[in-house]
């Protein structure tokens, strides 16, 4: 291994004279063009901070095995990539596994297009196969939902500020990454109701009307708050002790939100692993249990395939568990 001039840490990237980043030996041995090529690829091709953390792990595994099998950049074969595919699949998922062989697949053909070299080894080597018809995301049924909204109570801002979110994930289909940086002027007047306005992954603005049920939630969170006039501040924002009284002006973070929801399911009883990305299955199930139609859902969800609004889906689950019942002995 040997050093360059720029870091990449935990998603964030800091390429500065005097920063040393750790390159593959790989790389670094194809001169100072690869190795900045390298360093490229995670700071100006990839934008999301997760996608970056999990996409540098991958590179980092492949090339630290090619390096065991004394391998050089330019001698990487097919044959090679699709050894290494099969031994990620003794200790890795089929889904984990398919992620790794994208990460090394998008770099070599970000090193073809900066002439590093000539042809990219992974692009004809095959993943596992892996089909997923629905989603593991754990989903609440409408009384259960209600049991944790109904166990929240409204005696504090934070308590407001929890339910408001809840009602978010729930009503609005949101990623909770959009959630979290929603501003109060995302809440907006629309005829005689409501719209919200979330920023979705990829820097997409997705507007939809807004449930009247969240909106008297949000109405009642941002009044107690007193946040009304600060328009271009954080909607949800951190409240920090133990009276819960009073708000900063800092977002809540993705860790945050999975805190407060765990710690609002355990008082209200409900064992089930649930966390953030809940609530935005348990709105499409129960908008599809309703008679919603698929393509408004996708629509909805900011989806760009219904097959992933699909995964969502768990009607299924209990029209199967009605007809199992039905086995009577």
């Amino acid at each position: 291994m040997t050093q360059l001039p720029a870091r990449i840490k935990g998603g964030e990237i800091t390429a500065s004279p005097g920063a040393a980043q750790v390159v593959p030996a790989l790389i670094a041995d194809a001169g100072e063009q690869a190795g900045w090529r390298y360093v490229e690829f995670f700071t100006a091709n990839i934008r999301n901070p997760n996608t970056r953390r999990a996409y540098a792990r991958a590179c980092s595994r492949f090339f630290a095995w090619c390096e065991d099998r004394g391998l050089m950049l330019t001698t990487i074969r097919p044959f090679d990539v699709a050894a290494w595919v099969e031994g990620l699949q003794e200790h890795h998922s089929a889904p984990g596994v398919k992620q790794q062989l994208a990460a090394v697949r998008m770099l070599f053909d970000w090193l073809i297009t900066g002439q590093v070299v000539p042809t990219n080894p992974a692009s004809a080597v095959r993943g596992p196969k892996h089909v997923v018809k629905t989603g593991k995301t754990p989903v609440l049924e409408g009384m259960e939902w209600r049991k944790l909204i109904d166990a929240i109570p409204t005696g504090t801002v934070r308590d407001l500020r929890d339910r408001a979110l809840i009602a978010t994930l729930t009503y609005s289909f949101a990623r909770i990454g959009a959630a979290v940086k929603m501003k109060i002027e995302d809440l907006r007047p629309k005829g005689a109701g409501w719209q919200i306005r979330l920023h979705e992954k990829g820097g997409k603005d997705h507007t939809m009307p807004c449930h009247h049920a969240l909106a008297e939630t949000l109405h009642a969170y941002i009044a107690a708050a007193g946040i009304a006039e600060d328009r271009k501040g954080f909607l949800f924002r951190t409240s920090r002790g133990h009276a819960a009284t009073v708000l900063s002006e800092q977002p809540m973070s993705q860790p945050d939100a999975w805190r407060m929801i765990r710690r609002r399911a355990a008082a209200a009883g409900i064992m089930a692993p649930i966390g953030n990305h809940s609530f935005r299955a348990t709105g499409i199930t129960a908008y599809l249990a309703n008679g919603g139609a698929l393509e408004h859902a996708q629509e909805m969800a900011a989806h760009e395939s219904p097959r992933t609004t699909k995964l969502y889906d768990r009607t299924k689950e209990r029209l199967t568990q009605d007809e199992v019942e039905r086995i009577r002995l």
